[in-house]
This record gives C-alpha cells, structure tokens and sequence, in this order.
C-alpha cells in the first residue's frame, strides 16, 4: 500500500511538472514579445517578433552600456559578417528564422548568434516551469544556454 501510493504520488508530480513547463510552450506566438537578459555583465532587452514567413526574429533593442570608454556607441566589430560590423550593439540581430514544433513544443531550426565571441549556434528555445525563456546554443557538442525573462 505504501509503495503503491508513493508511485501515485511520484506520477502526480511529474504529471504537475509536465504541465507547468508546457503551458507557454504550447502555442507558437507565446515567444512573442520583449525579454530582458543579461550576458557576461551585459544587461540588455531583446525583442522578439513573428515574421510574414511564420517563423521568428530576435533582435536586441536596448544595452545598459551601449557606449566604449571615450563615448562611441558599441559596433558589432567580432560578427564574422564584415559588412554587418558597423551594427550599433543595441540593434544586433541574435536570430531569425526560428520556427515552432509543435511535436517537440519548442522552438528550434535556426541558429543564435553570440556577439562577444562572434559565433552562430544552432538554437533550440524552450519555457522553463518559472516562465523564463532558454535560449539554448549547441556548436560541435558544446551548449550553452541563456535565460531571459519576458517584459511583455
């Protein structure tokens, strides 16, 4: 009897967890929306937003330090792009073409890029059970993740 009403109660929890952490992953325009974040003592907002093609884009529209020692704003200078080195930091596109499977509920098939190093990762986004957003990055076995949390 003990037994049985230790595994009914493991099953509730697991069941209580599973739906938490799936209520905002289960629509595709939940993503949508504003995010504050903070990477590398880097303090910034991204906005996240649906494309006329379905998919989404995230673009960071605010840094706390937009601007070096002497004043100038923050450029883009590492994204291997050369022609998107001049891109004020505070208007970096992190990604776009992020897609939503409805299957795995999440959204993956794109790639983050990582402006301090200068590197895209292939991304998988999910809501963790609190709410935030994880932004997951994977290159060559290695991950990463970031969490945000939504403004609106």
């Amino acid at each position: 009897m003990k037994k049985a009403l230790t595994i009914l109660l493991v099953s509730l929890l697991g069941i209580f967890y599973t739906t938490a952490q799936s209520t905002l992953n289960n629509s595709a325009d939940n993503i949508v929306g504003e995010y504050e974040g903070v990477q590398n003592g880097y303090k910034f907002r991204a906005k996240i937003e649906k494309m006329t093609d379905g998919s989404y884009r995230g673009q960071v529209i605010w840094m706390e330090h937009d601007r070096d020692k002497n004043g100038n704003k923050l450029l883009d200078t590492k994204n291997p792009d050369r022609s998107l080195r001049s891109t004020p930091a505070d208007r970096i596109e992190l990604f776009r073409g992020l897609r939503y499977d409805k299957k795995r509920q999440e959204w993956n098939g794109s790639k983050i890029y990582d402006p301090l190093r200068g590197i895209r990762a292939k991304l998988v986004v999910r809501f963790t059970d609190k709410g935030t957003l994880r932004l997951k990055g994977s290159l060559l076995g290695i991950c990463e993740s970031v969490y945000w949390n939504k403004l609106k």
